[in-house]
């Protein structure tokens, strides 16, 4: 007894799906059921193969957006500042938005580059960085800004070698992983190279001085070792070696030191003019926000009282004119926001992309821990340090860079796809 045209048209095309997806007939390859979950592929699936991960460029696109209007917010009233007098109220936000096009721009370039050319770029990429590091010491060359010296200037455009080095030393690690997968049990075959590089960068960076950079390039290298599979005691060693680090570098120095003891007591006498002031008034716009904030426009200790509104502090701005409901509403994103690059990045080492996997991971890293320090900056959580928040306050040179992370993410995406639906990369 035959069975009916129907039925086996319907095999047909089933046999024919399960081919494409695999890519040789054999095992079915993992997909993303509802951009959540990881499960193994079966003739119901659902799961579209194609394109790129559309529900985390649109959160990006959100955060932008949000940022932008942010930034001019919170920097409308700076030319009352005798400092800023010649500048127009508009002057933040066109530069801002010159930033956005040219990180679109280096965005769509780096999306176009196959993630094995950026394997293959790995080491050179980061001796660039290190060469950029260098030449921002050089009297004459780097440019000095409030007593640090962290700028290249390209005649009126100043960009931070630094942002450079975060994305440098984050493909250089997840290369670095990759070749060392044979000996990631050997601490100085496997690990102390790696540590070695990251010094050299940390030793860099200190000397602007950067320590909130070198802070954010080592907790990327640590997050990378670990997730590539480095022996749980030798990356607790490392770790502690680290935090050993930071506290010898904080006790010896004695600004360092007042930042910590201001951030104890921002609102003493002794600090609430000097060391704690930018935390103090940070606590005060929060408040002031209460629950749904004094509205759009509304801040009033962006006017002079707050200073860097628009960079380092620009979510105390948010929380003043958004109140909880805005500030939840930003921690919710960068928590959603994660937490899918994360997942690409679990679904490429799934597909035996280690590299890609890796990289992916690293920029949820990235981005995760930054916004994460600037949040506990501007709630009074954390010490006083000077990070931006990533995708939305004013600076060319860390928007360009978390565009171009963001990118190759989404081509990694877009490479897993790819290989879902039978092609190759």
């Amino acid at each position: 007894m035959t069975a009916p045209a129907s039925q086996g048209n319907f095999m047909q095309r089933t046999s024919a799906w399960f081919s494409a997806l695999t890519g040789q007939g054999g095992e079915v390859l993992p997909v993303r059921v509802g951009g959540t979950e990881y499960r193994r592929a079966t003739g119901t699936t659902p799961a579209s193969v194609l394109g790129f991960d559309q529900a985390l460029l649109w959160v990006v696109v959100a955060l932008l957006a949000w940022g932008l209007v942010m930034v001019y917010s919170a920097s409308i009233a700076m030319p009352d500042n005798p400092r800023f007098a010649n500048y127009a109220s508009t002057h933040f936000l066109t530069r801002h938005m010159m930033y956005l096009v040219v990180g679109f721009v280096a965005a769509l370039l780096a999306f176009q580059i196959p993630m094995a050319v950026w394997e293959r770029m790995a080491p050179w990429l980061f001796v660039f960085a290190l060469v950029l590091l260098i030449a921002v010491l050089i009297p004459g060359v780097g440019k000095v800004v409030n007593g640090a010296r962290r700028w290249l200037s390209f005649g009126p455009i100043g960009f931070q070698p630094s942002e450079v080095a975060k994305f440098a030393v984050l493909i250089y690690a997840a290369d670095y992983m990759v070749r060392k997968m044979e000996v990631k049990e050997r601490f100085f075959r496997a690990v102390l190279p790696m540590g070695a590089a990251v010094a050299v960068v940390g030793v860099l960076l200190l000397a602007e001085p950067d320590m909130g950079a070198f802070m954010v390039v080592a907790v990327i290298a640590m997050g990378i070792l670990f997730l590539g599979g480095v022996n749980a005691r030798m990356f607790f060693l490392i770790a502690a070696i680290l935090v050993g680090a930071f506290a010898l570098m904080i006790a010896s120095s004695p600004w360092r030191r007042e930042r910590v003891f201001a951030y104890l007591d921002p609102f003493s006498e002794a600090h609430a003019l000097g060391k704690g002031y930018q935390l103090s008034h940070s606590l005060i716009a929060i408040g002031r926000g209460e629950v749904f904030g004094v509205g759009l426009g509304g801040s009033v200790e962006k006017l002079h009282w707050l200073p860097e509104a628009h960079t380092d502090f620009l979510l105390a701005v948010i929380g003043e004119e958004f109140g909880l409901v805005g500030v939840l509403t930003l921690i919710v994103m960068f928590l959603w926001m994660t937490r899918r690059i994360m997942h690409i990045g679990r679904q490429a080492i799934a597909l035996d992309r280690v590299f890609s996997g890796l990289v992916a991971q690293g920029v949820a890293i990235w981005i995760g821990f930054q916004a994460f320090i600037n949040m506990g900056v501007n709630l009074g959580a954390l010490p006083t340090k000077g990070l931006t928040l990533p995708l939305m306050s004013f600076g060319g040179s860390a928007i360009l860079m978390n565009l171009v992370a963001l990118a190759v993410v989404l081509r990694v995406d877009y490479e897993n796809k790819l290989l879902m639906r039978g092609g190759r990369v």
